[in-house]
């Protein structure tokens, strides 16, 4: 074999292995490849978890809202807005809730190299940390996309990857509060762990008004099913 074909052979199959647990982003792909990467949890559970904050212009209103009836949940930070806002983190923690890892920068790890990876993830786990006094337990890669890169970054970080099993599609544009309930609540929500956004930093302008007019039904909805709601830590898994 020649070794301009060999050393082509050699970057095909890193790139394929680098890129291959990037599979378990496709819902319907996961429960056979991964199936506790969704997080399914304890059967009379539901697992709240947030993405993308904190932001002082909407995580204050999420806050309040759960506060109402207090549930507690869990926030996956990302490092860029708890820089911004580490007075905020502080008061997650204070109110009982939980605090993970959203990693940095949301951008995807696909097309970010090993080492940039590891930095971003540590970089996120360590703010998170000194900033709010609780050690993180949970990895959230951004838009729920893995890579061989990021699995490392979280082993050596200390962190579990957990993604979801269901979601509300709360960061588009055409999001209202009927639609995210709609989708949360289109199979069973026992053991379930959702995913839903306290704020748009990348996400459509507002969208996440959405997700906070939804929240008290799904509250609602989870108690008159029997269901506990809580983090993460709470969960089972």
């Amino acid at each position: 074999m020649r070794p301009t074909r060999a050393l082509a052979l050699t970057a095909g199959a890193l790139a394929v292995g680098h890129s291959l647990p990037a599979l378990t982003s496709l819902g319907p792909l996961r429960p056979l490849l991964a199936p506790r990467l969704s997080g399914p949890g304890a059967p009379g559970h539901v697992a709240l978890t947030f993405d993308d904050g904190p932001d002082p212009d909407s995580t204050p209103l999420f806050l309040a809202e759960l506060a109402k009836t207090g549930t507690k949940a869990t926030f996956f930070l990302l490092g860029r807005m708890l820089e911004r806002a580490p007075e905020l983190g502080r008061e997650l923690v204070d109110a009982g809730h939980e605090v993970a890892v959203h990693g940095w920068e949301h951008r995807p790890l696909l097309i970010r190299s090993p080492r940039a990876t590891c930095q971003d993830v540590a970089r996120a786990r360590d703010l998170v940390a000194s900033v709010t006094g609780q050690q993180p337990r949970w990895y959230r890669p951004p838009y729920g996309v893995l890579s061989a890169s990021a699995l490392y970054a979280a082993r050596t970080s200390g962190l579990t990857p957990v993604l979801w099993t269901h979601w509300g599609r709360d960061w588009t544009a055409t999001a209202t509060p009927e639609s995210v309930l709609r989708t949360l609540t289109r199979t069973p929500l026992a053991g379930a762990t959702v995913l839903l956004h306290d704020s748009d930093c990348t996400s459509a302008p507002m969208s996440w008004r959405a997700t906070l007019g939804a929240l008290p039904r799904l509250l609602e909805l989870c108690a008159e099913r029997g269901l506990t709601v809580g983090p993460l830590r709470d969960h089972g898994i």
